[in-house]
């Protein structure tokens, strides 16, 4: 069977939200349409088709206990919808992008952020929000989701000197990622983040609590929608105003996901070092003499030399470091776990056959 073509009229709405595909999967239920996840609440999901919002409901499976939490339906995600009073969403369509970090806690499960972005814009205050190696980090992250980065410094209007703290930061984050210092309350300021949400584009705000996410929003929507609050003096750092993922339509044409503030960014441990902004390291150290080299004190150290001669930055080195560090845990977490998965799938089976063998099929 060929898969289900859709209507013009849908095609283009569906545009219009980030739609890229042509066709249904072969197999979708002859009644269903696709959708876009707008919001997710504790009674539901806020679905977008291209032309108006509504509530549906996830499809039971989705909600059973051992379900994996990374294949139910996110913020962003095209999702195929049966008609029903609510509307169900039956199924989720692949997705092009996935930005997300590992939950906070001691065990390992990943989070799921944003789906289905093109760009995923790292917001921090020019203030006391100001952290290069925390923004390190999330580029960490996006460079494996699949989108592309864009780091927006806010409150450019109250840094002390906005050009100095940019050449600080692009010391530590090399092209071709843009950064760019804006005042979030101003409209002409936040213009230049439209070349990267035209018609059918979507991009994610991501950063901490008080870093002008919100009011970043309003600016391009060119209304007052988000919640914005005030930020503490001692520490620029402010209450969760969003308190859940929204996708909203720009007048741009572009989709936004506008996100709570983040307190933690756990790595999950699928990241990668050697394609992200560290990559330059990692081609420091194979220069190294020898192949073991701990760029402690062994003779011939590429990496102690760049360091020497300033074309290492001191501390992009030592959080480059930590970030191993902690990504080689997360790696050995997420294997452990997924050790265990396996182990407790061999037992169940193993008691399931001798059940069988004592009491017999039923």
């Amino acid at each position: 069977m060929p898969p289900m073509q859709l209507s013009a009229d849908l095609e283009d709405r569906l545009a219009r939200i980030g739609w890229r595909t042509l066709a249904l999967p072969d197999d979708a239920p002859a009644d269903a349409f696709p959708a876009r996840v707008s919001a997710q609440h504790r009674a539901g999901y806020q679905l977008d088709d291209g032309a108006a919002t509504f509530n549906a409901q996830p499809a039971p499976r989705f909600l059973k206990a051992g379900a994996d939490p990374l294949e139910r339906p996110a913020v962003g995600d095209f999702v195929l919808v049966v008609p029903g009073t609510p509307p169900q969403i039956e199924r989720v369509l692949p997705r092009r992008t996935v930005l997300s970090r590992a939950a906070a806690g001691e065990r390992h499960q990943r989070q799921i952020i944003a789906t289905n972005v093109d760009h995923v814009f790292v917001v921090t205050g020019l203030d006391g929000d100001f952290n290069p190696a925390r923004i390190e980090r999330y580029l960490l992250l996006v460079a494996e989701s699949g989108a592309l980065p864009v780091v927006v410094l806010t409150k450019a209007d109250q840094a002390h000197d906005a050009a100095a703290a940019i050449a600080e930061l692009r010391r530590r984050v090399p092209p071709p990622v843009e950064i760019l210092a804006v005042n979030a309350k101003s409209p002409d300021s936040v213009a230049p983040l439209l070349a990267w949400l035209r018609p059918g584009d979507s991009a994610v705000l991501v950063g901490s609590s008080g870093a002008g996410k919100s009011t970043l929003t309003n600016s391009l929507l060119g209304q007052s929608r988000q919640a914005t609050g005030a930020v503490r003096e001692n520490d620029s750092r402010g209450r969760h105003t969003t308190t859940h993922r929204a996708l909203l339509r720009l007048p741009s044409g572009g989709c936004l996901i506008d996100t709570p503030g983040m307190r933690e960014i756990k790595l999950t441990g699928e990241e990668s070092l050697d394609g992200s902004q560290f990559a330059d390291i990692e081609e420091l150290a194979q220069r190294c003499r020898f192949g073991d080299c701990a760029h402690a004190s062994e003779p011939g150290c590429a990496v102690r030399a760049a360091l020497a001669e300033g074309r290492l930055d001191p501390a992009r080195w030592q959080n480059y470091l930590k970030l191993r560090d902690e990504l080689a845990a997360a790696a050995d977490s997420l294997e452990a776990q997924l050790r265990r998965k396996s182990e407790a799938r061999v037992l169940t089976k193993a008691l399931g056959r001798r059940l069988n063998e004592k009491y017999g099929h039923r």
